[in-house]
């Protein structure tokens, strides 16, 4: 482990699991909270169009997927409000387009997509310094956000109709929250990939929410349970030699399971 430290893509890796772990803690929060699950899942699975109009026109992958995503999620946010449209009906529509989109558009692309595989699954140890810039400016931003309107985003998320009482900017808080929901999305594909990245923004919120319903407390908790799992994840994915973010949800799942399990069979007896 200590040899590990020593190489440069280890180096990247670890840094990546914080910034990760941070970014994810605090909006996978939000999402769990507002229930938004689904909704992440369609954002996801919308960014491989991005991914595939990058492959056929030779753009940078990551800025398409985070153009393709951050389109997504306003019209997402859009449709879900008109009457007319149900919120999983506009969910299915960005969905199966940016998913269809980014079939034909990597069939369409000339010659073999050798990366394409780790986009879609994840790889931490391949991440760059430009992912790295991009993990860390999405994480401090999310961090000054939450940090400056913590309260309103708080009173959003467990009750719209009391924050539209209070005179909360509501829908202006829904989009750029459901903004950074895809940009998250977008900075942690390269370690997850777009298979596995809703897990890594829910489980570990799952986990805290076994020992606390506070909002804050959430995100300390799914922070610390986040980059454990991403540890874990990585120290498996270098021993075995298989993509970093299969293993990073497994032993995410692990823990989930074993807190399950801890707060069923020991916590009721003390």
């Amino acid at each position: 482990m200590i040899e590990l430290l020593h190489y440069t893509f280890f180096q990247h890796a670890l840094l990546g699991s914080l910034l990760a772990s941070i970014a994810c803690g605090i909006i996978g929060t939000y999402i769990v909270t507002r229930r938004l699950v689904f909704i992440s899942g369609g954002i996801t699975h919308a960014s491989f169009g991005g991914i595939g109009i990058a492959l056929y026109s030779g753009l940078p992958p990551i800025l398409c997927a985070a153009l393709f995503s951050a389109f997504s999620a306003v019209g997402v946010q859009w449709l879900s409000t008109r009457r007319d449209m149900r919120e999983d009906s506009a969910i299915a529509v960005f969905w199966t387009f940016g998913m269809a989109v980014g079939i034909i558009f990597t069939f369409l692309a000339p010659g073999f997509a050798p990366d394409l595989s780790t986009y879609l699954f994840g790889n931490i140890l391949t991440i760059s310094e430009g992912d790295l810039w991009l993990l860390g400016l999405v994480t401090c931003l999310l961090a000054i956000i939450f940090i400056l309107f913590i309260h309103p985003i708080i009173s959003v998320a467990f009750d719209k109709q009391f924050s539209y009482s209070q005179h909360i900017p509501v829908g202006l808080f829904e989009y750029v929250l459901m903004l950074f929901i895809a940009l998250t999305i977008v900075a942690c594909l390269r370690m997850v990939g777009i298979v596995l990245v809703i897990s890594l923004l829910t489980i570990p919120q799952m986990t805290a929410n076994l020992f606390t319903f506070n909002f804050k407390t959430m995100i300390w908790l799914s922070i610390g349970i986040g980059f454990l799992s991403c540890l874990g994840g990585l120290l498996l994915s270098y021993w075995l030699n298989v993509p970093s973010g299969a293993t990073i949800i497994f032993f995410s799942i692990l823990i989930y399971v074993c807190c399950k399990l801890w707060n069923y069979f020991i916590r009721p007896k003390q």
